[in-house]
């Protein structure tokens, strides 16, 4: 996929020296920078690189030790709760229910994320329409193959249209020609003024974002767009990209 540029000003996050403790221990050490509205931003960093706690703090889940940060325009710190009804997340790890029906799980998310509820059946109908779900409206999620939940994962994280979504590696466990489908969404989603803020073990992936933050041992060591990235560190690839700086990291615990 070529690379994109996004023509956006409006800065819908925002972190400056953002800072995580754990007694003695920095997580996540002073990290700055800012994601443009519509911007496909890829964050990317090796077991414990710290990644994971500062998604955290973007997504109003965990609370700073020190430094701002700004999401959808509110404090992360004061406004949390604001900033959850403006964001959309997706996890590999959980994101659908099982043991309900693809309909029941996309009104249980629609009414997490604060649809009014004259809106929750036409937009359900709209939206089995345009993944061709609908004839797995009653079917349970559990049975759907892992690339169908996936779409159904993301398209419901997006459901009431926030201004960014998270999503913590989304594509892992699915086939290449899958993982294209789901990126082919995530560019839909972008075109529609919709932020994303995606971590993924797949370096081919990074290719795909408008720029890609590194980080090591808690810090920011490299935020640029894949092909200036490239230019930089004289690689082929982001896979060497990252391997160069990932070589550096002295800690490997998951954070």
């Amino acid at each position: 996929m070529p690379e994109r540029v996004i023509d956006s000003m409006e800065k819908v996050i925002v972190a400056d020296k953002l800072t995580k403790k754990f007694g003695d221990f920095i997580a996540v050490d002073h990290i700055s920078f800012e994601v443009e509205r519509g911007e496909i931003f890829g964050f990317l960093g090796a077991n414990g690189a710290g990644k994971t706690t500062a998604m955290r703090m973007l997504c109003g889940l965990s609370i700073p030790t020190s430094g701002k940060g700004l999401v959808a325009g509110y404090d992360i710190h004061t406004q949390s709760e604001k900033v959850k009804r403006n964001i959309g997340y997706m996890s590999q790890k959980f994101a659908l229910y099982d043991d309900l029906t693809v309909a029941e799980n996309i009104r249980l998310y629609a009414g997490i994320y604060g649809v009014k509820e004259k809106e929750i059946a036409p937009k359900t109908k709209e939206l089995l329409l345009r993944l061709g779900f609908d004839n797995e409206r009653d079917t349970l999620v559990k049975s759907l193959p892992m690339g169908w939940k996936q779409k159904l994962a993301f398209s419901v994280a997006i459901f009431h249209e926030p201004k960014i979504v998270f999503l913590d590696e989304p594509t892992g466990g699915v086939d290449p020609v899958t993982r294209r489908q789901f990126w082919e969404m995530i560019y839909e989603a972008s075109d529609r003024g919709i932020t994303i803020f995606v971590t993924t073990h797949y370096m081919d992936e990074a290719e795909y974002c408008n720029r890609v933050c590194v980080m090591v041992d808690g810090r920011i060591d490299a935020l640029d767009s894949p092909r200036n990235l490239k230019i930089q560190y004289n690689a082929q690839n982001m896979d060497e990209v990252f391997q160069q700086l990932a070589r550096n990291a002295k800690r490997t615990d998951a954070i």
